[in-house]
Order: C-alpha cells, then sequence, then structure tokens
C-alpha cells in the first residue's frame, strides 16, 4: 500500500485543476458547456444551473443569497433531473439471491437498487410494487454474522483467513440466501422512499443530505415504474457543470473554513488502522451510518488510504484473491484488491492516490475534484498532512439548502430516523 497521496495542491493536479476551472468559467460566460460534436453546447446539466440563474436573478432583493438558493430549489421539478444511465435504473426482484443482488450490484457499480415484489399484480401501485432498498451495508451486516456465527468470538472471527469467504461464497447456503426473506427479514435495511416529478429540487436535495439517503428513485404515477434514479454523485455532478454561473460562484466561492468544513472536529473522526482486521472497518461504518473510512497508519495521523463500504463486495465476487492470506488486515485488503484490479483491467478510484485537500481550498475545488475523479469523500489535511477531517458529498450538498420549518410535516414519521437537527 503506497503512502503517497493525491492533493488539490500538488503540481500534476493543480496544472489540470487551474485550467478546468478557468475553462469551465470562461464556456459558462459564453453562454454554455462545450460538448461532443453533434450534441447541444450545453449538458443537461449546465441547463439547469442556467435555469438555476434565471430564478436567482429575479428573487426578491431583500433575501439573503441562502434564502435564494432554497427559493429556486423549490421552484424547480424533479423532472427536469437529467435521466440516469439505463444501467442505473434497475430493480431486484424479490425472490432474487443474495448472491444474485450482490452480483447485480457490482456489475452495474451502483451502491442499492429498489426490491420489486414479485407477487404484486400487474396493476399494483408503486407503493406495493416496491417494498424496500437492498444496499452494501444491509450485505454487510449479514457478512458480519456469519462470521459471528462461525466463531462466538466476534473477534477471531474478524481475524479468520481468506478461505472462509471461498468456502461461504461457494455454499448452497450463500447461493439459495434469498434477499427478503433473509436479508430484509433478519437486518434493518432501507425503506423505499420514492420521489414523484413533481417534488421540487429542494425537497431532493434535503432528502440526499440532511436525512441521509443515498439515492431516490423517481417514479412514473401512471405507470407505477421508476424512471429515474437521483444519486448524490449525479447531484455534485450537475453543480460541477454550473461552474462560472453567478448564483454558484456567490455560494461555490467560499473557502472551506467559511462554511464550517469539515464538519467532524480531528479528534472525532472515525478512522481505521491499517493492520487492523478488514471486517472491522465494514462493522464500524455500519454502526455509526457512514460510507466509507480513512486508512491511518500507526500513528492514527496520516491517512494512507480510504476503504469504503461498497468495497465489501470484494470479499464475495472476487474470495479468491484473499486465500493467501492468514488474516484479512484492511492493508491485506486493499492490496490484494488493487492487484485484482489491475489484472482484470478495471477502472476504480482504489488504483488512484488518496485524494487530499487543505481547509483554505475553495467549495468549487472541492467539487470540481470529487467529480472528476469519481469519489465520494476527500480528506482534509494540514500543512504536515495530518489527517484533519473529511467532506463527503452529503457534506456539500447540506451547505446548498436549509430546511424551512414544518416543511416535511409528519411525512417521515415511522419511515426513516430523523436526523437531531431536524425542524419537523
Amino acid at each position: 500500500m503506497s503512502d503517497k497521496s493525491v492533493s488539490i495542491a500538488d503540481q500534476g493536479a493543480a496544472g489540470w485543476f487551474t485550467v478546468s476551472v478557468r475553462d469551465r468559467r470562461a464556456r459558462a460566460m459564453d453562454g454554455g458547456m462545450e460538448s461532443p460534436v453533434g450534441r447541444s453546447p450545453r449538458s443537461p446539466e449546465a441547463e439547469i444551473g442556467h435555469r438555476l440563474e434565471d430564478l436567482w436573478d429575479v428573487q426578491q432583493p431583500q433575501l439573503s443569497p441562502s434564502q435564494k438558493l432554497n427559493s429556486c430549489f423549490e421552484d424547480l421539478p424533479v423532472s427536469s433531473f437529467p435521466a440516469a444511465p439505463p444501467s442505473q435504473v434497475i430493480d431486484i426482484p424479490s425472490d432474487a439471491s443474495l448472491a444474485d443482488a450482490v452480483e447485480t450490484l457490482s456489475k452495474h457499480k451502483i451502491l442499492s437498487a429498489p426490491v420489486r415484489n414479485v407477487n404484486a399484480p400487474e396493476d399494483a401501485s408503486w407503493i406495493d410494487k416496491y417494498i424496500g432498498i437492498v444496499e452494501f451495508p444491509g450485505i454487510a451486516v449479514w457478512l458480519l454474522h456469519q462470521f459471528e456465527i462461525a466463531n462466538s468470538n466476534p473477534e477471531a472471527a474478524a481475524s479468520m483467513g481468506g478461505s472462509f469467504f471461498e468456502t461461504l461464497t461457494s455454499s448452497e447456503f450463500y447461493k439459495n440466501t434469498k434477499v427478503v426473506e433473509d436479508i430484509a427479514g433478519s437486518f434493518r435495511w432501507a425503506p423505499f422512499l420514492a420521489l414523484q416529478n413533481s417534488d421540487s429540487f429542494l425537497t431532493m436535495l434535503l432528502l440526499l443530505s440532511k436525512y441521509r439517503m443515498k439515492s431516490l428513485p423517481v417514479v412514473d404515477l401512471g405507470e407505477g415504474k421508476i424512471e429515474n434514479v437521483i444519486t448524490q454523485s449525479a447531484v455534485v455532478h450537475m453543480l460541477a457543470e454550473c461552474v462560472g454561473l453567478h448564483w454558484f460562484e456567490n455560494w461555490g466561492s467560499k473557502k472551506l473554513y467559511e462554511l464550517g468544513l469539515p464538519i467532524m472536529k480531528p479528534n472525532r473522526l472515525l478512522k481505521v488502522y491499517e493492520e487492523e482486521p478488514v471486517l472491522k472497518a465494514f462493522k464500524l461504518m455500519r454502526e455509526k451510518g457512514v460510507g466509507g473510512l480513512p486508512v491511518v497508519n500507526g500513528s492514527g495521523e496520516r491517512a494512507i488510504g480510504n476503504i469504503s463500504i461498497r468495497d465489501v463486495q470484494y470479499l464475495l465476487t472476487a474470495p479468491e484473491i484473499y486465500k493467501d492470506y492468514r488474516s484479512i488486515t484492511v492493508k491485506n485488503f486493499l492490496t490484494a484488491v488493487r492487484t485484482y484490479l489491475e489484472e482484470h483491467h478495471e477502472a476504480s478510484p482504489m488504483l488512484r492516490g488518496l485524494v487530499t485537500c487543505k481547509r483554505d481550498d475553495t467549495l468549487e475545488d472541492i467539487i470540481l475534484r470529487l467529480d472528476h475523479e469519481k469519489i465520494h469523500r476527500i480528506y482534509v489535511i494540514d500543512k504536515e498532512e495530518n489527517l484533519q477531517g473529511v467532506i463527503t458529498l452529503r457534506d456539500i450538498i447540506s451547505k446548498l439548502v436549509h430546511e424551512p420549518h414544518g416543511y416535511f410535516g409528519d411525512f417521515f414519521y415511522g419511515v426513516v430516523p430523523l436526523p437531531e437537527s431536524s425542524r419537523v
């Protein structure tokens, strides 16, 4: 595992980064973003940016910039959000096995997918047709549970060798475990919380940030089917396409420390040591409800890598890569997965160095870097390159909008846990 990190202040990255920001600003001022030959001069995301610009210009002058943004997003319907690639707008049948579900999520490179009730009648409404969402965090819990069954001592189970995974994934038990009966029935899974085309961008942004939804299906009420999926990554890509517009610059030009980022103080930051069992990392992510953790060296001060909850897929889809390890530490896990990805010529952020930033970088810088690297978090370091915090896609979106008093009413009661700062 290399301890080399990539910072937006590095020479190579800065060269691309400076040109990219200048280029996007110039294109925005010229009236649109460049695109491949034969397409519109503006991307669909840039079109949204210009619609927001028009709304921004007609807002009441006495409103604060934050109030203006809220009003703009409230006036924009979800139906105008660009369509996700067809490979992401999928569902998993309720009678699918866990093995099938893992293969589907891995193949389409998605974190989660709605579960379709195969027993629902043809004319069922979307409420009856979809019964939940299966996601890698829930699969990680199932996997941890199997270790505890295999060994009554969780710590001993967590240090078991790679042969366990080969045995587990080749077993009839694994192949016959059902998504609904065994996963949803035994472990808490995500509710199916969907948007309608008439819902606003403000609703969508609040659900993806404050209410911690990782993705949101958009349903067609007429046909009772999912016609789009909006993810945190898609929102950040939209924001990256809006660089140079007045409403964006009013917000994106601020430095991280001016926005109170990173939110988590260094002494409270969750992290995992490189020599700890990899299952401890997945267990910590699931217990704390986070999507990833920094991997730190022995001193605990310097980040040398990142591990994501979706990386649990590699324990189930490629178990053979660990068979020579007596103990699968975080370091061994990342090394094995990187070798596997290189041998199979698969593109992945895991093959690149750790991406870092400084507190005096602007939010615009961070958005462009996250979008370019196709990652979900960036780590904040100080002048000595010691770990100071983390900024996630959710953190960025949460700084874009605020929840008006009583906005959701009683919609969430009994559906999803309310954040402590909720005003509903």
